[in-house]
C-alpha cells in the first residue's frame, strides 16, 4: 500500500498599479525565515477550513494592509524545489488597483509594503520573480479580449490616459489614430460633458466605462 504525503499549500498576490509612468508591483519584506528580510509577494499557507480566495485576501490584509480589492486566480506554481521548507505549492491571485486606491492600513504587523517597478525588481524569494513575469503576461493578454483596463483607471479618464496604460503594460508605443479607432469600436465607454483641465495641454475630453464589471469583449481588441 503506497503512502502519500500531501503538499502544503500556499497563496501568493500579484497586486499591480499604475504610478510613475510604470507598472508596478506590490512587495513586502519577509518577517520569518527562509529568506527572511527579502522582497517577496505577500503569501502565506492556508488556515484550516479557508479557501485559497479568502486566504489570498486574508493575507493581502494582514500582511500589507490593503483592503477590499477584487483578486483573480492566475496559476498554480508547483514545482519541487520552489520552497526549501519541503513540497509546497501555492495558488497565485492577481489584481488591478490604482495607486490612489491603495493605502496601507493596519497594525504593527505590516511588513513593509512598498510597489516596486516591474522592469526594475529587487532580489526576491522563492520563485517570486517567474509569478510576477507570468502575472504581467496574463495581464498583456487579458488587455486584448476583456476591459480589465478599467481597474487601473480613474473613474473619467482622457483618451491619452487610456492610451499611455496600454503602452505601460505592453511595454511599447502605439500608433495613435489607430489605438482610438479600434477602441472606440468596442464600446466599453462613453464620452462625458466633463473636460480635463489644468494641465499644461488644451483641455481634454473625459470618457467613463458603460461597466465596472469584468467583462470579456464580443471582438478582440
Amino acid at each position: 500500500m503506497k503512502l502519500y504525503t500531501p503538499p502544503a499549500v500556499t497563496v501568493d498576490t500579484v497586486i499591480f498599479t499604475i504610478e510613475d509612468g510604470q507598472l508596478k508591483v506590490l512587495l513586502i519584506k519577509r518577517a520569518d525565515q527562509p529568506f527572511k528580510g527579502s522582497w517577496a509577494l505577500p503569501g502565506g499557507f492556508l488556515l484550516r477550513n479557508e479557501t485559497s480566495e479568502q486566504g489570498a485576501l486574508r493575507i493581502l490584509k494582514e500582511k500589507a494592509g490593503v483592503r477590499n480589492v477584487y483578486a483573480e486566480q492566475l496559476y498554480t506554481f508547483d514545482s519541487l524545489g520552489r520552497d526549501p521548507r519541503g513540497h509546497v505549492l501555492t495558488v497565485a491571485y492577481f489584481a488591478l488597483v490604482p495607486r490612489d486606491k491603495i493605502g496601507f492600513e493596519g497594525s504593527g504587523d505590516l511588513q513593509t509594503p512598498a510597489f516596486h517597478p516591474v522592469k526594475k525588481l529587487p532580489a526576491v524569494a522563492f520563485d517570486h520573480k517567474n509569478i510576477i513575469s507570468y502575472a504581467v503576461k496574463r495581464l498583456q493578454a487579458k488587455l486584448g479580449y476583456t476591459n480589465v483596463v478599467f481597474s487601473l483607471l480613474p473613474k473619467y479618464f482622457t483618451l491619452n490616459q487610456l492610451q499611455s496604460a496600454y503602452e505601460i503594460i505592453l511595454d511599447k508605443k502605439l500608433d495613435k489614430r489607430n489605438f482610438r479607432k479600434k477602441f472606440l469600436s468596442l464600446g466599453l465607454m462613453r464620452s462625458t460633458r466633463k473636460m480635463l483641465s489644468g494641465t499644461p495641454q488644451r483641455p481634454a475630453k473625459l470618457y467613463q466605462f458603460i461597466t465596472t464589471k469584468p467583462t470579456e469583449l464580443k471582438k478582440f481588441f
